[in-house]
């Protein structure tokens, strides 16, 4: 996950998209004759000035096409062949779309010479003001040492140590780097890995964190994904192994050298975020009011009337980026065992009459609403595991897979449980098929999945589960 960093540099593309915007239109009148009789669009009149008509069509969809070619998505690390890609792809997409306005409003009579004059000039002026901004900045940051990202290394490994040789080399990257941390060759470190989550925390001017993965473990790399989430920093990862690469991580290169950072995920993005927590909002909102609400007072009657206790269970979980929070369930097991805290077993002496029918029917789920409406859950999403089995399952699974798992919330039903992988772990097979399922979920996720699983998620309840005790 990348969070913006606040530099001046920032409103650079703002300019750019604006700038570009105004060539566009401003050749369009120069190029094309708009005065001609009035334009029709399948044979209705809609417009009498057509210049007005095509800023606003070529303006709209310069822009969609740049937002999905990525075309103002240039760092730092993006070469100059790279940024002459982005200029073909924009200059042919663009090309298709001027050729559309005239094939929708036909009675516009312009010669093919003209558009593709059109074209090619305008993304000559986009692209020389492009490649000039992105020389510019080179430039800033080797003679005026300006518009830098201080940066931390932790971990020792030899693509940490090239990493380190070409930003030492390269000042017209801008990475400024202001300690290292590694458990290895303390003498040339600032301290070790430890020290290096102490730094983090306390050095509010760090950006960036970049982690040589091979010399932490899982326990070490989720703490670091962690604290950057927290202070919201961005955290990259330097492989040994090549073959290390995912469709997980986000593979970057600087210069030569491949950089993996978590990769943003779809549900993720500021629109579909948007949508899924309003989905959350609404959906909590009715079964707490129409469901919990009277639900609520008969559980506390027969949950009293069974056992001795309260009638929530509160117990913590991870849930996005790691963050702990309060999980809230119906009580259905007896206080006081004396054994340890664990997944309930099949006929497991712990839990209470009451409490089985509740686990059967998957009731006692119900309070985890609350935990939706307050934004610590998703309704559908991988679900929370306990604090202790966290940590045990970061070692049977990769670690890529299990910071991945994390990088969205946690849900009350997701994809793993409604194919049967729910509660009690017996095998090693079962955790790392509940991870294929949950990975599968963030990878391919849709607004028709979630609905889709819910739907399974309610018929399974009706038609009974293996694991629902």
């Amino acid at each position: 996950m990348r969070y913006k960093q606040g530099r001046y540099s920032g409103y650079l593309k703002p300019f750019l998209i604006l700038f570009d915007l105004s060539i566009v239109n401003l050749f369009a009148f120069y190029f094309f004759d708009f005065n001609q009789d009035k334009l029709y669009f399948f044979s209705s009149e809609i417009l009498n000035n057509k210049h007005i008509l095509f800023v606003v069509y070529s303006s709209f969809f310069w822009v969609l096409t740049a937002f999905f070619l990525k075309f103002y998505n240039v760092y730092r690390f993006t070469s100059f062949l790279n940024l002459i890609s982005l200029l073909v792809k924009q200059f042919c997409a663009f090309t298709l779309i001027v050729f559309s306005f005239i094939g929708i409003f036909r009675s516009i009579n312009i010669y093919v010479f003209d558009i593709l004059k059109f074209t090619f000039i305008c993304i000559v002026i986009v692209g020389l003001v492009k490649v000039m901004s992105y020389y510019a900045q080179k430039k800033y940051r080797l003679w005026l040492n300006g518009n830098t990202r201080k940066i931390v290394v932790i971990g020792t490994n030899e693509g940490s140590e090239k990493f380190k040789k070409l930003i030492n080399q390269r000042k017209d990257l801008g990475y400024d780097i202001k300690a290292t941390f590694s458990n290895y060759n303390l003498e040339k470190v600032t301290g070790d890995l430890k020290d290096g989550l102490k730094y983090i925390q306390e050095q509010k001017n760090i950006d960036e964190i970049y982690c040589a993965i091979d010399e932490l473990n899982e326990n070490q790399a989720n703490e670091y994904v962690k604290v950057a989430s927290l202070n919201q920093k961005n955290i990259k990862f330097i492989p040994e192994d090549y073959s290390l690469f995912t469709k997980k991580l986000q593979t970057e290169y600087y210069n030569y050298i491949p950089i993996l950072s978590v990769q943003e995920v779809s549900l993720n993005t500021d629109v579909n975020a948007f949508f899924k927590r309003f989905f959350d909002i609404i959906f909590s909102i009715i079964v707490i009011v129409f469901i919990l609400s009277w639900v609520t007072p008969i559980m506390f009657i027969l949950i009293k009337l069974d056992s001795k206790g309260p009638l929530f269970y509160k117990h913590e979980r991870n849930g996005l980026n790691y963050k702990v929070f309060s999980c809230y369930k119906f009580r259905t097991l007896k206080l006081n065992t004396g054994s340890k805290i664990d997944y309930v077993k099949k006929e497991d002496s712990r839990v209470t009459k009451i409490g089985r029918v509740l686990r059967t029917l998957s009731l006692d789920e119900l309070p985890q609403f609350i935990n939706i409406l307050l934004g610590d859950m998703s309704v559908v999403g991988p679900r929370p595991h306990m604090l202790s089995y966290t940590k045990k399952y970061a070692q049977v699974i990769d670690k890529y897979s299990f910071i991945y798992r994390h990088s969205v919330k946690p849900g009350l039903t997701g994809l793993a449980q409604i194919k049967g992988y729910r509660g009690e772990i017996t095998s090693k097979e079962d955790i790392i098929n509940r991870i294929k399922y949950d990975i599968f979920y963030i990878e391919n996720w849709s607004m028709l999945l979630d609905l889709k699983i819910i739907a399974q998620t309610i018929i399974n309840i009706f038609k009974g589960e293996e694991k629902a005790y």
